[in-house]
């Protein structure tokens, strides 16, 4: 499978799991993608959250992916980086689906949102035909 590939299946399935570090320990979180492409995977969190002060800790981070459908779990490595950029979080914000976002930001301002992009992104795919099968890691962004 390529980038193009496990990026469509990223794009399409955008409930994910975080995996994150506090104190040596793992911490693992339901979230919700915002977009995946070849320059990372975005999505967002409160900064007032524990998984925004451990990515600012520890950046190392795994999400991992699953479609349903066809059985196929994607697993990505990558380093998570705050992106600081008030358009693209007016853009979130104002977009379908995150309409849950809106009062949080009319109550406590904008800077409540923490955007994080998942940068040097390397992907393992899982299916069943795979199961035992060496893993490949496929670099999806740089």
């Amino acid at each position: 499978m390529d980038k193009y590939e496990i990026l469509a299946i990223i794009n399409s399935n955008p409930a994910f799991f975080l995996a994150t570090i506090e104190e040596g320990e793992p911490r693992v979180r339901g979230m919700l993608l915002y977009r995946a492409d070849e320059e990372g995977i975005l999505f967002h969190t409160g900064g007032m959250k524990d998984v925004y002060r451990q990515m600012l800790a520890n950046p190392a981070v795994e999400l991992c992916f699953f479609d349903h459908q066809n059985m196929v779990q994607v697993r990505v490595r990558g380093t998570a980086k705050q992106i600081m950029d008030q358009q693209l979080k007016e853009e979130i914000v104002s977009s379908q689906g995150r309409e849950f976002l809106k009062p949080i930001v009319e109550s406590h301002g904008l800077d409540v949102l923490a955007v994080f992009r998942v940068v040097d992104c390397q992907a393992l795919v899982w299916t069943m035909a795979t199961n035992f099968a060496p893993k490949d890691p496929v670099r999806i962004s740089s």
